[in-house]
């Protein structure tokens, strides 16, 4: 059974509109729920949040085709170099667990940092924090859904 989450809430108040899409088996690979929701995966990103120096957290989007360049990512920030947070303090900081961390509604304030790919598309997919729950939102709706700037910190994988 689908259910709204504070993400779907969050977009529902704002007027933006979107698609939920539920998907069963838990914590997938972003590869894995693209394929087996049929999407294309370049359009289905993924929610990775990084800490920085003096415990500065960054959340970022990147395509499930490739992985986070943490040296990009430190640069599109301004620090010298990030990394990525143990999964057990991702709750605490988020609000969200491993697999259903989205970039909207967080716990407390970080800064939002999306691949600049999805410039090159109309949609994409990313989570509605909840394990199982995706939002489909229009690229062009994104500044009224979240404060956030679009960088290169996409490593291409193999």
């Amino acid at each position: 059974m689908e259910q709204k989450t504070n993400p779907m809430r969050h977009l529902e108040k704002l007027g933006i509109p979107y698609t939920a899409h539920h998907y069963e088996g838990g914590a997938l690979s972003g590869m894995e729920v693209a394929r087996a929701q049929g999407q294309d995966p370049d359009l289905v990103f993924k929610t990775l949040v990084t800490e920085g120096k003096e415990r500065s957290y960054y959340v970022f989007l990147v395509p499930v085709t490739g992985d986070l360049d943490l040296k990009k990512a430190a640069a599109s920030v301004g620090e010298k170099s990030v990394s990525m947070i143990k999964s057990k303090d991702l709750l605490s900081l988020t609000g969200y667990i491993h697999g259903g961390c989205s970039p909207l509604c967080l716990k407390r304030p970080m800064r939002v940092t999306i691949d600049s790919s999805a410039q090159q598309h109309e949609k994409i997919y990313f989570s509605a924090g909840k394990v199982g729950y995706q939002v489909e939102v229009a690229v062009e709706d994104l500044p009224k859904a979240l404060d956030f700037q679009f960088a290169d910190v996409r490593k291409v994988l193999d």
